[in-house]
């Protein structure tokens, strides 16, 4: 029991951190603000017990496929994240620690697409409970009692509204939007900026988020071991550093513009030119591990945050999601763009390839380029 004391007392903190940000998320409030009490606490775990089955069943999806390949590894280790001072998630996910040195590409693949898998029917379960059990809009005007004060319909007025520009929309992936369309009962389905109030609905839309981006073919990510797998070494060595060029090259877009150098006042010129050299060396940190050569890293961030000012100043409403940026900088500066080489020869089989490729379409289906705006 000893050595399970620290995942327990982790996880534990974990369904706190995530039921705290569960209830902040449905009342729009923070418990530092002295708004939400103990009720409002419970209110949270419809939020944090359907989450945190996603994030356990993922990762172990992982561990259990790891113990029938005889690859040794540790339980989950779950990282809490509440804020409190902003809205969170409640924890910044979770990670089974892998002991053995693999040198399997059936091992990788079989690892690697467990976790994804299991916690994308746990999504997807979530969600079609959220939309068949969707509230009427009692449930909307019980957390805004303001809205009451306006006659008809609650989203006639959102739409309409000024000085909205700030509020938090979710974005919907094409199985989100296909689920809701399906199963959600179409005068109950809440209003973009009202979605995140609804905890099934978010628990669902993160699941679904977070197994896309897991599902991201580069380097070690799942999605990444899942592609090396199917398509070798050499074909992964070219796709893998040209999808993270992709991600940054998008995530940055809209960042910084040639129009709003000329726009500043010159007393804020500096600063925003300091800004600027600083993303400029932070692209080139999510390149670094792509080249050996230092020099190759610098001109390829120098011409991608080029091409990024072009497109912004030809096309101005084409925006990337900075938010992506954070992963970019995870996957090219520690966890490698590159995948661990294998050294056996056995083929996948039809089973697998045809498994993977599925879940390749999955990633698709999942992903959606401004998850949260």
């Amino acid at each position: 029991m000893k050595k399970y004391r620290t995942h327990i007392l982790l996880f534990i903190t974990t369904v706190i951190t995530t039921t705290l940000s569960g209830a902040e998320w449905i009342y729009g409030s923070s418990f530092l603000s002295g708004h939400l009490g103990f009720k409002e606490f419970k209110e949270g775990f419809w939020y944090s017990i359907p989450f945190l089955a996603f994030l356990t069943t993922h990762e172990f999806g992982h561990y259990f496929m790891a113990k029938i390949r005889k690859v040794n590894v540790t339980l989950p280790y779950y990282i809490p994240g509440w804020l409190g001072i902003f809205l969170s998630i409640g924890t910044f996910g979770a990670f089974i620690r892998i002991k053995d040195h693999i040198t399997s590409k059936r091992d990788y693949f079989d690892i690697g697409i467990a976790g994804p898998l299991a916690g994308f029917v746990v999504s997807v379960i979530t969600l079609i409970i959220g939309f068949i059990y969707l509230p009427g809009d009692e449930f909307v005007y019980k957390i805004h009692p303001e809205y009451h004060k306006f006659s008809g319909n609650y989203r006639e007025l959102l739409d309409n509204s000024q000085g909205l520009s700030d509020a938090l929309v979710l974005g919907k992936s094409l199985l989100y939007s296909f689920l809701e369309q399906t199963f959600a009962d179409p005068s109950k389905i809440p209003h973009p900026l009202e979605l995140s109030h609804y905890p099934l609905l978010l628990a669902g839309f993160l699941g679904l988020l977070f197994t896309a981006i897991n599902l991201l073919p580069i380097g070690q990510l799942d999605g990444g071991h899942i592609l090396y797998s199917l398509i070798g070494k050499k074909a992964f060595d070219v796709v893998s550093p040209v999808a993270l060029v992709i991600l940054i090259a998008y995530s940055g877009l809209g960042m910084f513009t040639l129009q709003e150098f000329g726009l500043v006042h010159k007393d804020e010129q500096w600063m925003l030119l300091l800004q600027f050299l600083f993303y400029i060396y932070f692209v080139y940190l999510c390149f670094s591990k792509i080249f050996e050569n230092t020099k190759s890293s610098w001109i390829l961030a120098l011409a991608v945050v080029i091409l990024q000012l072009l497109v912004t100043k030809f096309f101005p409403e084409f925006t990337g999601n900075p938010g992506f940026l954070a992963f970019g900088f995870l996957i090219g500066r520690v966890l490698g763009v590159y995948h661990p080489p294998t050294y056996d020869t056995k083929p996948l089989g039809w089973v697998r390839i045809m498994l993977g490729w599925l879940t390749m379409a999955i990633f698709i289906l999942c992903f959606t380029p401004h998850p949260i705006s």
